[in-house]
Parts: C-alpha cells; structure tokens; sequence
C-alpha cells in the first residue's frame, strides 16, 4: 500500500534529484507554529512530485509504500537510539493511524502531510537499521477496536494523566481515547532512557512536564491580538470554564478591557496564550493585581506537553526501559483494543 505526503509548500520548491535515486529538498518547515519551529534540507526515497496550486504554490508530495514511510516517520517522532520496545509500538500506532487517515483527511492532492499537524515524517537521515527492524518486527500489526482500525493519537509528555478525545477534537467518546494515570514521564521516575529517546531539537525543550509563564496584561493582550486576530485589550481575567479528565482546559473564557471571548479547544487555547504554542493546556492561573485591582501580571503553571490523548511518547519511553513490551505499552494507552494483522 502506497501513501501519498505532502512535504512542504511554498512558492517555489528547491530540489535535488541525486545519484542514488533519492531527492533532497530544501528548506522543509518543521514544527509549524510550535516553538521548535525551523528548516531542514531533507532526503527522501520514493516519487517526489510536483503539484502547482492554484495560489500559485507548488507542493511536494512524496508517494511511498506506507511501511517505509513509517520506518521514517517513527525515527522522526522518537530517536532510534530510544528502548527497541517503544519503537516497535510506535510502528503499530503510526500505521494505525496513518491506515485510517489515507483518503479521510482534508489534504488535497495528498494523504497526509510531514508535520505535527499529521505525523512527523522528516526523510531517511534519521532512520537507521533499529527503525527497520522496528517496522519489521511488527509488519502489517495495527490496533483495532471491535472491527475498527484505531486513530491512535499520542503525544510528548501528559503530565501525570492522559486526556480523553473530546478535550482535544470533536465532542464524541472514543473508548480507546480514555484518561489514565502515567507515572512513567514524571521527572522524579529515573529517566535513563531519556537521553537517548528524544530527537536532538526535542532535547533542547526544557522543563516539559512542569512548567511555568508570565505575561504582563499588556503583554498578554499583545500576544492573543496577533496570535487570533481579536483585540481584547489589556487582559483582565483568564477564567477556565470546562476542563478534560487530566485537568486540560478545553473553554477558557478572555476578559479584556475591549472584548471578552471564550474560546477552545485546547490547541486553540495554547496557540493564544504564547507568542508560539504553550507546552499544553494543563494548567492554573494566578494573578498579580496593582492598586486599582486591575492585574498586572498572569502566571500560568502547567504540565505537559501536547494535547495529552492516548500514548505518551515519554512515558512509554520509560516503561518500554523498565521491561515492558511494546504490547504492554499498547494496552496501557489504549485500554481495551486488541493487535491484530491489517
């Protein structure tokens, strides 16, 4: 089975075809709109073609066989240096996921794309022979629910608890999306695999399980009129209005002295409240008042990073370093499926 990956778009895309048969292409964005955002210059292997949009773009798409995508996509997503066994469950959900998206997604003139918005797919510079022998090891294994292929989400770090599906997207109960207690990427866990399981620019996020922020009012009102194009004013008040099983804020109200909004749901959220993205959603907010009563300053103390719904790539990390199997991994993050051959 082959899948189609749109790489970049741009208004004009630079490109090498080389001697090996492997296309090299420049200046590929990854991290779009996260705070690990940069460029690349990528080698991919299969077709690269190129569509011309109608805006006057062009996009490359990569068509490939889906199970040398996914050598490349679990390599980009983890380090291939991380625990044999978190490899080969990233296989298993990166397929799941990547089978159920193929002609269900709002890409046009592809699949899916190369970025966090779909899955990390970053060329074959990061893959090595572990990634393979991952992907080998669980040739054609997805997790199905019933008769159903899973749409198995995942993230860097939950925090302490994973989230549920309606926190993150549509208001629907998916049961294999459901909040569990994580141990496993609590910083105080020894985390001798760490060093060895995150992609060198993940290595530079700091601090991704506890975190905190300030803003002035004025800054913060700065930063959520660029970032949604609404003028609040100077903020006045954050008020959570509903929040998810681990504690996610999914509708968060914004009082400002021009306007008062709410808005979610929790990505909305973390791209407001930072001039990039926050790490998640998960967190409290405290105020520092002047004189008049009006705040000063807002702190936002936080956990975790991503949207926090199904595997956590950290924690999985560190219970794949002490013992589990990459089956015990699966049904701790996705209680009741079951691994069957596609």
């Amino acid at each position: 089975m082959n899948i189609r990956v749109g790489i970049l778009t741009a208004p004009h895309i630079s490109l090498h075809r080389n001697d090996d048969g492997t296309t090299t292409l420049h200046g590929v964005r990854i991290g779009i709109g996260f705070h690990w955002d940069r460029l690349e210059d990528q080698v991919f292997e299969g077709q690269i073609d190129i569509l011309h949009n109608a805006d006057g773009t062009q996009t490359a798409v990569n068509t490939i066989d889906i199970e040398d995508y996914l050598t490349s996509v679990i390599s980009s997503e983890m380090a291939t240096t991380a625990p044999m066994e978190l490899l080969k469950a990233h296989a298993v959900i990166s397929r799941s996921w990547a089978m159920r998206a193929i002609g269900h997604t709002d890409h046009v003139g592809f699949d899916v794309c190369a970025d966090d918005h779909c899955q990390r797919y970053e060329g074959i510079l990061r893959r090595n022979e572990r990634a393979i022998e991952a992907v080998r090891a669980t040739a054609h294994e997805v997790l199905r629910y019933g008769d159903t292929i899973c749409d198995c989400r995942y993230h860097k770090c939950c925090g302490g608890r994973t989230e549920v599906w309606s926190t993150c997207w549509e208001d629907i109960d998916v049961p294999y999306i459901r909040s569990v207690e994580c141990p496993y990427c609590d910083p105080k866990r020894p985390h001798a695999a760490l060093a060895n399981s995150l992609n060198d620019y993940d290595q530079e996020t700091q601090n991704y399980h506890d975190w905190q922020v300030t803003y002035t009012a004025r800054e913060l009102g700065d930063i959520v009129r660029r970032k949604s194009g609404i003028d609040f004013g100077d903020i006045v008040d954050l008020i959570p209005l509903r929040r998810g099983a681990s504690g996610r804020i999914y509708e968060l109200q914004i009082v400002g002295t021009k306007r008062t909004e709410i808005i979610g749901k929790e990505l909305r959220i973390r791209q407001y409240l930072s001039p990039t993205c926050l790490y998640s959603s998960w967190f409290e907010i405290s105020k520092l008042s002047t004189f008049n009563f009006q705040p000063s300053t807002f702190t936002l103390t936080g956990h975790g990073w991503g949207h926090g719904a199904g595997l956590c790539q950290i924690g999985a990390a560190v219970m794949a370093s002490e013992g589990a199997t990459y089956r015990d991994i699966l049904t701790y993050y996705y209680p009741g499926t079951a691994l069957l051959q596609s």
